[in-house]
């Protein structure tokens, strides 16, 4: 028995030495943290270095006089607490409607946002093109990074970051330890890892959901506007949204750039000022933050061949659009992270949560579906 223990200490002890030796000769010493942390969680903004998504002028949601008088349905209920929900939210009519938390979150705990960053990114997008710092949609991406000024790579547009046609060879792998994606979260060069891809098919040609398309739209906006994505994001939608609560930005290291395609934390309420704005066309009492034509240009199917050589019908600028007719449209993070926008009922609702189903409704996770279904009673 003390010799089995021994040679099974000794194969340990050689599979760490060969693991570090392979992680330092290779450069991929974010493979440390990927093994730490093993998968993501919505409180990892504890783990990264973050900057502050600061407010301005605090506007709190009105209150309904309805508020919390309609419950969640016993089926939905259950579902939800299935999934490990920490919140979910209504806004309408411009006012808080319902709210529900879980598990010690709050109106004022953060939470990751994961993938419903990219959504954010794009207003940024259309902030920067209002607002001059960026000419077009249809600027290369090239006028911005030098290593996109050459060869295949200066076919690449804006506009094909948006609509996640690139072309690259960018690898959204969430369970490969060795895969870019990984490299780019836990990585702490993420202007190098995103740069860093080849283009292999013609921009524009197929859909293929990459985050590496979203961190270089970031990479974009630092460049274009001089700002880290973190300061515009307050200027453009933080303060004029009248944000209660300021929000934090991971990044790859401290004092370096944003994860443009996860990582922004915020709460229900806040997150819920995006959702406004998009339902008001791109306008927040008044003011546009985001010219008519983007934001039309945003929840429009980019109708572009997919994987499965069928048009996408279901993704604009980084906005997931429900295919029902019905005009709904929403931010969608990994772990069933959600902001929808459902305009008929001028209804804003928000999911945060640990957990999302696996099951698909009209091509959403079940749990949207579900929600829908009760917005669409309230």
């Amino acid at each position: 028995m003390k010799k089995a223990f021994r040679i099974a200490g000794l194969t340990l002890l050689i599979l760490i030495i060969a693991f570090t030796a392979f992680a330092f000769l290779s450069g991929r010493t974010y493979l440390f943290k990927a093994v730490l942390y093993n998968f993501a969680d919505i409180d990892d903004y504890k783990k990264f270095s973050n900057n502050t998504v600061t407010t301005g002028t605090k506007q709190p949601w009105s209150i309904s006089t309805e508020y919390n008088k309609q419950k969640l349905p016993d089926t939905l209920q259950k579902q939800l607490e299935d999934l490990e929900s920490v919140a979910v939210l209504a806004i309408k009519n411009d006012s808080l409607l319902f709210e529900q938390y879980w598990d010690g979150y709050s109106d004022s705990s953060w939470s990751g946002s994961f993938s419903m960053a990219k959504s954010i990114t794009s207003l940024l997008i259309g902030a920067a093109i209002k607002d001059g710092s960026i000419k077009s949609v249809d600027d290369y991406v090239g006028t911005y990074l030098p290593e996109f000024a050459e060869g295949e790579k200066a076919k690449l547009k804006i506009v094909h970051l948006l609509t996640m046609s690139s072309g690259s060879d960018w690898d959204e792998s969430y369970s490969n330890p060795l895969s870019v994606t990984t490299e780019l979260y836990y990585g702490s060069d993420a202007y190098k890892t995103a740069t860093g891809v080849s283009i292999i098919q013609t921009p524009g040609t197929k859909h293929i959901y990459k985050s590496g398309d979203t961190q270089l739209l970031g990479l974009v906006l630092t460049k274009a506007t001089g700002k880290s994505l973190s300061a515009y994001a307050a200027e453009k939608l933080w303060h004029p949204l009248g944000a209660e609560h300021a929000a934090l930005w991971s990044t790859d290291h401290t004092g370096g750039y944003e994860k443009a395609y996860c990582c922004f934390n915020s709460n229900a309420r806040d997150f819920a000022r995006l959702g406004q704005l998009m339902l008001d066309s791109g306008r927040w009492k008044g003011q546009e933050i985001i010219t008519p034509e983007y934001f039309n240009a945003s929840i429009k199917p980019c109708m572009i061949p997919d994987e499965t050589g069928q048009s996408c019908n279901y993704y604009g600028y980084q906005w997931w659009i429900y295919p029902t007719g019905q005009g709904i449209f929403y931010a969608r993070g990994i772990l069933g992270q959600y902001v929808i926008v459902i305009p008929s009922q001028k209804l804003v609702l928000v999911r945060l949560g640990k957990k999302r189903s696996s099951e698909r409704i009209n091509g959403a996770p079940a749990e949207v579906d579900g929600l829908i279904k009760w917005g669409m009673g309230l």
